[in-house]
């Protein structure tokens, strides 16, 4: 019972420590989940409802098929296979942001692994700036130039079985009893978020080990195929030297 205890209070810290960072100035901040112990805030299980992607998110870019980002750190590369089978809209936005040059030059400003591994999380272009406060990293999103606003994503999450991901609701939410084809085991990258299911913006996490409690609440678009030993060496304040898109760039659609 006690293991049990403490395994629960650790999932619950945890899942702040992605969270914490999504809740900045900005409501649509970008963060991987857990209550914030400090402001009482906690991740919300209102449900929003579900929404077609081709209708409400037709101007997002999009991924159809498979691609691979390579992104340097310390020197070293790591090699990313992003999944917009499963997830287009999610691997989509993340491409077209490599491919802008967003990622190039930012810091991982959230790395947990103790008491046991969790995350590294990066991906605040705020953090491009050397003079921004290392507190306030976290609380970051892409800002479109074409709309000067933050460009925040849907949660998108396909459960085993269904011909489409779930939108804007986590598959509990949803009620949806499947789990999800793209889990989190060890070196999922994942895109991190506040309390509001459709906040997430750039900021995304590498899992340093399997996080089945986050299953279903926040979005998988890829796993680490080589690089896990570069990923498990980063420490916070390491910046991504350059990400770029390797193959499968003829999938990508970028808004028209």
């Amino acid at each position: 019972m006690q293991i049990k205890i403490q395994r629960w209070l650790f999932s619950l810290l945890i899942i702040g420590a992605l969270f914490v960072g999504g809740c900045g100035s900005s409501p649509a901040t970008n963060s991987t989940t857990t209550p914030n112990q400090a402001s009482g805030e906690s991740i919300s299980l209102s449900p929003s409802p579900a929404v077609a992607a081709s209708s409400q998110f037709k101007d997002l870019p999009r991924l159809e098929g498979k691609a691979t980002v390579v992104m340097t750190v310390k020197g070293a590369p790591i090699t990313i296979e992003v999944d917009g089978t499963n997830a287009p809209i999610t691997a989509g936005n993340f491409v077209d942001l490599v491919q802008k040059g967003v990622y190039d030059g930012l810091v991982f400003h959230r790395v947990v692994r103790e008491p046991q591994p969790f995350v590294v999380q990066g991906g605040d272009p705020q953090s491009k700036d050397p003079k921004f406060p290392t507190a306030r990293l976290g609380t970051g999103g892409f800002i479109d130039p074409k709309t000067s606003s933050e460009r925040m994503i849907p949660l998108e999450i396909k459960a085993k079985g269904s011909s489409s991901p779930t939108y804007s609701q986590t598959l509990e939410q949803a009620r949806v009893a499947e789990k999800p084809v793209l889990m989190h085991t060890r070196g999922a990258v994942a895109m991190a978020r506040s309390q509001s299911p459709d906040s997430a913006s750039s900021q995304f996490y590498f899992t340093l080990t399997d996080v089945p409690f986050l299953d279903g609440s926040y979005a998988v678009f890829g796993y680490v195929k080589e690089g896990m030993d570069v990923v498990d060496k980063i420490e916070a304040g390491d910046r991504i030297e350059k990400a770029t898109v390797t193959q499968g760039k003829e999938n990508f659609k970028p808004v028209s």
